[in-house]
């Protein structure tokens, strides 16, 4: 007898009998989604047109000594090297949501899951810029004729002002950035979810 009521309590709870979600809310939920599709696409094709110009704009110094535009060749190649790797986590994922289908609840849960896991790589994708924004000032500020003449606690505090100043730079855009291409999107998909529950 017990066994009889365990079995249909199992069927009962069985995947199959997740409710899937109605074709007028799966049509909501695509709009955020190509939205967030094409701020990908857009991200992808202005880092790409960013880094050529990058190393473009530093041969283009005919005025710097070659050992500058050498560093800061080595450098900015270290970052296409980092940017791949983000960009390439980046394509799985948009890749996943291209192809995404919002059924079920439980497939929005998986959408929100692993949007809370980009956020972490894009998190990552802009602290790994710090080392090399520090090394680029070290480079620059090298370099620079007029900085010879300050004295040593004079360097330092304008070195140490610099770095504090691009970093905090780097965190507000790169905190609006996501928010104005991503987190708009993603917190409309959260609040339809929510309104489905």
């Amino acid at each position: 007898m017990e066994l009889d009521s365990l079995k249909n309590t199992w069927q009962n709870e069985s995947p199959e009998s997740t409710p899937e979600i109605s074709l007028e809310k799966q049509k909501e939920l695509h709009l955020p989604l190509e939205k967030i599709r094409r701020n990908m696409r857009m991200e992808f094709w202005s880092s790409v047109f960013f880094l050529a110009f990058a190393f473009v704009f530093i041969w283009s110094l005919t005025f710097m000594p070659f050992k500058f535009k050498f560093y800061l060749t080595m450098l900015t190649f270290s970052m296409v090297i980092v940017v791949s790797f983000f960009f390439y986590q980046f394509f799985l994922f948009y890749k996943e949501i291209s192809n995404l289908t919002v059924k079920t609840f439980e497939s929005l849960k998986d959408l929100m899951l692993q949007f809370q896991l980009n956020k972490q790589y894009y998190i990552s994708f802009y602290l790994s810029f710090v080392p090399f924004l520090v090394c680029e000032l070290m480079i620059v500020i090298n370099f620079i004729p007029a900085y010879d003449h300050f004295s040593n606690l004079k360097f330092a505090i304008l070195f140490l002002g610099l770095v504090l100043f691009s970093l905090t730079l780097l965190f507000f855009v790169g905190k609006w950035w996501f928010q104005c291409f991503y987190g708009k999107h993603i917190k409309n998909i959260s609040q339809q979810i929510e309104d489905l529950k």
